[in-house]
């Protein structure tokens, strides 16, 4: 077993990774956590039924259901990856008996905040420790502006957040934050304005809201650099969720890196917002053939990758590939350990402000084992050297962040023989991830 695992205590959680001899099979990655949030808030306010195959039950997205539960909509699990929904519609949403908590996830709380500012009633919002430290008032300003009224610690910067609901006003909004969670949280309250919200984008960030939307009968028209929602009731549907490449992401990067490697990854989403780190690894040269699958035509594409071992080198990320591969920046750290010189990673201070500050945890977390590496404000700089680098192990905290967690088990595979990497707060991998140590271990060979 590469993978060994103990829960719970004062750690969190930890995982002892040995180094891989190879990697093998064939996998499906869980499904997407951007989309399963999605598929359930849109279902829950979807006048109807709607249904939902695919669906990620991780701690996160578990957190989304319980509050619509808490709200007037009825569900029925046919599976932990199956479940449907009966709505009375967004207008229609009651009032919840006590506080919406959703634990660690930024994603719920940004788009209820957002959507619940237009639906009369009031509502209080929070989470777990980290999530009440990371930034609203990129949400609740331009939420403010359409007159919503929300309240909370530090003039509604920080969870807590209360929110009455009621009518709001359109606006045009400029999305410089590069966040997809901002730009939804627009779009939603927008469905309840008195006219057509437009969000500007510099960058294009992840566009699965507005993707959806049109599936349960929204009204979105999508221009150069802009996305605008007009005023929309919702109907019930059918929704498939595809796999994460987020999380497929840390398995790709295990079969570059392991020698003697080869990896097939199915039912993988190929949406082209969130494509950017395959394209990173093409610049680095990595050997990964992409069958788009036929059935992959809807709101969401998705495929089978096929992924060896080779050589890469390093590169200088461009800086507008950044938004849409924000997520997979700590395995990408990763690659760049072994890849052939310096890889530099810039316009990524969004990482700060994630469930930990990712940036200054894959420094630390990649000195530790003998990684060169440099820290920028917005990013940083790995020196690789090569396939055959050697490392050592030791201890890393993953500061109870799922990716850097999942991103340091990667990167143990290639320890030298007998020796082993300690990663302590890894109970939080099932936030995006269960079952991560299982899948690992079904792939990766001592």
């Amino acid at each position: 077993m590469i993978l060994s695992e103990s829960r719970g205590g004062a750690l969190h959680g930890t995982y002892r990774v040995e180094r891989a001899t190879s990697v093998s099979g064939e996998i499906r990655p869980p499904g997407d956590k951007s989309v399963s949030h999605r598929a359930v808030i849109f279902g829950s306010i979807a006048s109807g039924k709607t249904e939902i195959t695919g669906f990620l039950d991780s701690a996160d997205c578990e957190r989304t259901l319980p509050g619509f539960l808490s709200m007037g909509v009825r569900a029925e699990r046919l599976s932990p990856h199956h479940l449907i929904l009966e709505s009375p519609g967004l207008r229609n949403l009651t009032e919840p008996p006590d506080i919406l908590d959703f634990g660690n996830s930024g994603t719920a709380v940004r788009l209820m905040t957002g959507l619940l500012s237009g639906v009369l009633g009031f509502r209080v919002l929070t989470g777990d420790a980290s999530l009440r430290a990371r930034p609203m008032r990129r949400v609740t300003e331009p939420l403010s502006r359409m007159g919503a009224t929300i309240d909370g610690r530090n003039a509604g910067s920080l969870l807590p957040l209360a929110v009455r609901g009621g009518p709001l006003c359109p606006i045009e909004y400029d999305n410089h934050h590069r966040s997809a969670q901002v730009k939804s949280a627009i779009l939603l309250a927008g469905l309840s304005a008195n006219g057509p919200t437009t969000v500007l984008e510099p960058l294009q960030t992840r566009d699965h809201t507005e993707r959806l939307l049109p599936r349960f009968g929204g009204r979105v028209e999508i221009g150069q650099n802009r996305v605008t929602v007009w005023p929309s009731e919702l109907f019930g549907t059918e929704i498939s969720v595809p796999g994460d490449i987020s999380s497929a992401a840390f398995f790709i990067a295990m079969a570059l890196l392991v020698p003697g490697s080869r990896l097939l990854l199915s039912n993988v989403g190929l949406n082209p917002t969130r494509t950017a780190f395959l394209e990173i690894l093409s610049l680095m040269g990595a050997r990964i053939g992409l069958s788009p699958d036929p059935a992959g035509t809807g709101s969401e594409p998705f495929g089978t990758l096929d992924v060896s071992f080779g050589t890469l080198k390093g590169v200088s990320v461009p800086l507008a590939m950044i938004p849409s591969a924000i997520d997979e920046i700590p395995i990408l750290a990763v690659l760049a350990a072994f890849a052939e010189g310096t890889t530099e990673i810039r316009g990524a201070g969004e990482l700060r402000v994630k469930e930990s500050d990712r940036i200054a945890a894959m420094v630390a977390a990649l000195r530790t084992v003998g990684v060169g590496v440099e820290e920028y404000p917005d990013g940083l700089a790995v020196f690789g050297e090569g396939p055959d680098r050697r490392l050592r192990g030791g201890r890393i905290d993953s500061r109870h962040d799922h990716r850097i967690a999942m991103a340091m088990a990667v990167l143990a595979t290639r320890l030298p023989p007998g020796d082993s990497l300690v990663i302590t707060g890894t109970d939080f991998v099932e936030t995006s991830f269960p079952g991560f140590p299982s899948l690992f271990n079904s792939v990766a060979h001592p």
